[in-house]
């Protein structure tokens, strides 16, 4: 049986669907016989949760970070910029950081 989602470290909780037309309640295979149901609709080349992830967790992605959670994403739910933030560029953070060091 092929793959409808790609997941490239065993560690990730995140893989892509490259399967096309992804609807809510498909179920798709992960490999190893693992399968995870759809729970929303989600576009081709995005991300999926293969993994439950809670808010604040580790996004992981190729075994590297990708953002964080900013809400509980359960297994089967579409990963994308509505409930992930990036770690990275982050210059408002870093400013904060800067003004929160020298108080």
């Amino acid at each position: 049986m092929s793959k409808d989602v790609y997941v490239i470290n065993p560690d990730d909780n995140t893989g892509t669907v490259i399967k096309a037309d992804v609807t809510k309640g498909t179920e798709l295979e992960i490999g190893g016989g693992e399968k995870v149901k759809v729970l929303q609709d989600i576009p081709y080349g995005h991300k999926i949760a293969v993994k439950d992830i809670s808010t604040g967790d580790t996004i992981l992605k190729y075994g590297l970070s990708i953002g964080s959670a900013i809400e509980d994403i359960p297994v089967g739910d579409h990963i994308h910029v509505h409930n992930i933030e990036s770690n990275r560029g982050r210059g408002d953070r870093f400013a904060e950081e800067q003004e929160g060091g020298n108080a």
